[in-house]
């Protein structure tokens, strides 16, 4: 490489270390020194934009289209976010095709005094932004109320101590990250609450034609994790989800064979759609597609607005 690489990223504190593990991964696995490679922060509209759900106002693009134009306009050369924060189809001329090692993708609960989820009395506040995570909860407790939540992983933690909610819901990820592991009082598996496509893993995207940052990624693509990222997002890409999209994948790679399962709610929340199927793990691209069109077939479009 003959010049810098500029890593874009969201400023959050949370993404951020994750732009730092991208650029210390490519340090590791190139010539280029630590010198080589910035990190540029990005403000997003998501990030701006804290008090309504992010579907009111342009959906899951908000985190990620200010940075894809830095990219599209050449002021960064790769592009760092949370691939469950990103939308199901690429933007034209870009490419996301390298992901680094999967994290936790679970969910988790935090009470103000460890209480799990059964414990919490009738009609206590849950704080989330996501309406999948809100039918997830209410089809196990029904008598819980959801609310609103958004802002950054401490900001929720600050608002759940200064009594706005009960609880609240995040990603394990995201929480261990930023070294919160004390405050879990509940991690749910994911056969318990099925996790957002693609949770817990970053994904680094570049412009298609930009051929020396593409060799650079394939470097620091994680083969296990590339499977993973695409068998679940191409269940959303056929149920051409959007933030309003109440879904959730999770896939396991075990040996030879992949399993996906994945659910789907009705736009109310009212109806659950369920799938699950495992094939040969070089089959992954045909299985998320397969899933996904079942899915859709069983709901009958029922999850569109």
């Amino acid at each position: 490489m003959n010049r810098k690489i500029i890593i874009g990223s969201r400023g959050s504190k949370l993404a951020m270390l994750y732009a730092q593990k991208a650029k210390d991964q490519i340090v590791k696995s190139t010539d280029l020194s630590d010198e080589d490679v910035v990190i540029k922060k990005i403000t997003t509209k998501g990030d701006e934009i804290q008090d309504v759900r992010l579907s009111e106002v342009g959906g899951k693009g908000l985190f990620s289209s200010n940075i894809e134009k830095e990219l599209q306009d050449n002021n960064i050369d790769i592009a760092v976010h949370a691939l469950k924060d990103m939308p199901a189809f690429e933007t034209q001329g870009l490419k996301t095709d390298a992901f680094l090692e999967r994290n936790d993708p679970r969910e988790i609960l935090i009470t103000i005094n460890k209480q799990k989820l059964s414990e919490l009395k009738k009609n206590s506040i849950i704080g989330t932004s996501s309406f999948r995570r809100e039918y997830q909860i209410k089809k196990i407790r029904s008598d819980l109320e959801c609310k609103l939540i958004r802002g950054n992983v401490d900001t929720r933690i600050q608002k759940l101590k200064d009594g706005t909610y009960d609880a609240i819901i995040l990603s394990c990820a995201g929480i261990k990250f930023l070294n919160f592991d004390s405050e879990i009082s509940e991690i749910f598996s994911p056969e318990k609450i099925i996790p957002s496509a693609g949770q817990g893993i970053i994904a680094l995207q570049c412009r298609e034609d930009d051929e020396e940052i593409i060799s650079v990624l394939k470097k620091i693509n994680h083969g296990e994790t590339f499977m993973r990222a695409h068998v679940e997002r191409n269940i959303l890409k056929v149920l051409e989800g959007d933030c309003e999209t109440a879904v959730g994948a999770h896939s396991v790679i075990e040996g030879d064979k992949i399993t996906v399962e994945a659910e789907l709610f009705s736009l109310d929340g009212s109806k659950r759609y369920y799938e699950k199927k495992t094939g040969k793990v070089e089959d992954f691209s045909q299985i998320g597609r397969e899933v996904g069109q079942i899915l859709k077939t069983k709901s009958n479009n029922s999850y569109k607005r």
